[in-house]
């Protein structure tokens, strides 16, 4: 099933409920797919708390953000003050 933008914007618990039902729902944007929307049981696992932060690992074995607060003070310092 597709709906626009504005049929989203509009009646967004009426497209919610076929896409709880098993629908999958493709929103357009100016006549070009632009999203869509699946039932949850078919949408890929999304990352929880017990992940370990998931999102930020990329920088979990910086040595320089072990103290958060000690880095923020030093992005604020600026340059030579």
């Amino acid at each position: 099933m597709q709906v626009t933008v504005k049929e989203l914007r509009t009646q967004p618990g009426r497209i919610i409920s076929m896409a709880s039902s098993g629908n999958d729902i493709i929103v357009t944007m100016r006549g070009k797919p632009a999203a869509r929307i699946v039932p949850l049981d078919h949408a890929p696992a999304v990352a929880t708390a017990d992940d370990d932060l998931a999102a930020f690992g990329m920088w979990k074995d910086r040595k320089d953000m072990k103290d958060p607060s000690v880095f923020v003070a030093g992005l604020r310092k600026g340059r030579g003050r």
